[in-house]
């Protein structure tokens, strides 16, 4: 069954309202040594691809990446003292101490967004073929 672009972009959002209300309730209220700190970070970048893929319902190459890119560059930026310089509200989304162990959690977030790509369109193109 192929979805209309809306019905995608509908999907996505409810992915991503749900992704990010999870977030924000992981930001709240866990305070442990796993689920806030690495699983937060993967579902981070799960979260924001969601979103791209609202307004990019079509399938662009490497979107995954993109996303897990912009994420890197996010947490190298924390080696500088932008956070320090930039209003609140945009500290926190940069935060404020550099980890590698961020990078590997982004990565993963994304290898799962990958997957995600792969598994859907392969199915849907399947379905779609002319059997031969």
């Amino acid at each position: 069954m192929k979805l209309s672009n809306t019905k995608k972009r509908l999907l996505y959002a409810a992915a991503f309202v749900l992704l990010f209300v999870t977030e924000v309730i992981i930001a709240l209220f866990v305070h442990d040594r796993f689920v806030r700190p690495y699983l937060g970070d993967v579902l981070a970048v799960v979260t924001v691809y969601c979103g791209a893929r609202i307004v990019f319902v079509s399938k662009p190459p490497f979107l995954s990446v993109w996303v897990t890119a912009l994420a890197f560059v996010v947490e190298i930026l924390q080696l500088t003292d932008l956070s320090e310089r930039v209003g609140s509200v945009f500290a926190v989304i940069l935060g404020a101490t550099f980890d590698f162990a961020d990078l590997l959690c982004y990565a993963v977030g994304g290898i799962l967004a990958a997957i995600w790509d792969y598994w859907r369109y392969r199915k849907t193109d399947t379905q779609t073929r002319p059997n031969s």
